[in-house]
């Protein structure tokens, strides 16, 4: 949970753009979309998925075109010197109609979780291991696979904190262009890694 990944990069991309309501609802998008991958997980869907390889291939290269494509936008705002990145209000938020809305980034973090395969097979070789003889139920399985959501979600809430704590340094033109450039680079490097792994 606390290695960076392309949640990671979403999350700082939408909090240097939105502030705060950026952060926070791409957060909430993204443990949706954990929930989603964990419930399929503990339901036995998730094995179909990482069994059949046209599927897993599909679901990995969509969500690598993705990430792909977030990564551009970042260098897109980037090249404007972060014009794109909106104006800060006193509580670390966006101002109003800057850069979408609310759910757009919440889409952002649903999708980026949500078409990365490589987490539904993290749940299908993490959860067995706490499925022992006696305590393998479906119930002890969506526990576990929440468990893991709440977790994740708590944690990245902690980032989205971090980052509007440094809010005033983070809205210099220079860092927030450095930062957009890195996110894309970081979202691009994803997307690419993904699309070339095998399952």
């Amino acid at each position: 949970m606390l290695a960076p990944g392309p949640d990671t990069a979403v999350i700082l991309k939408n909090s240097l753009i939105g502030g705060r309501r950026g952060g926070v609802s791409t957060s909430a998008g993204i443990a949706v979309g954990n929930l989603v991958q964990g419930t399929a997980a503990a339901l036995g869907v998730g094995a179909v998925i990482t069994r059949s390889q046209l599927v897993f291939d599909v679901v990995r290269i969509v969500g690598a075109v993705y990430l792909c494509w977030l990564g551009i936008q970042a260098f897109r705002s980037a090249r404007r010197g972060g014009s794109a990145l909106g104006v800060d209000t006193p509580d670390g938020d966006a101002a109003v109609g800057v850069h979408g809305h609310g759910f757009r980034w919440w889409r952002q973090g649903f999708l980026s979780n949500v078409t990365n395969p490589k987490i539904m097979a993290l749940y299908l070789s993490v959860l067995p291991q706490f499925l022992h003889d006696g305590h393998a139920s479906t119930q002890t399985a969506l526990l576990l696979a929440y468990t893991v959501v709440v977790l994740g979600l708590a944690w990245q809430l902690i980032v989205v904190a971090m980052v509007n704590r440094a809010r005033r340094w983070l809205r210099r033109r220079r860092v927030r262009t450095a930062l957009e450039a890195i996110t894309g680079t970081a979202l691009v490097g994803f997307g690419i890694g993904l699309a070339t792994e095998s399952a």
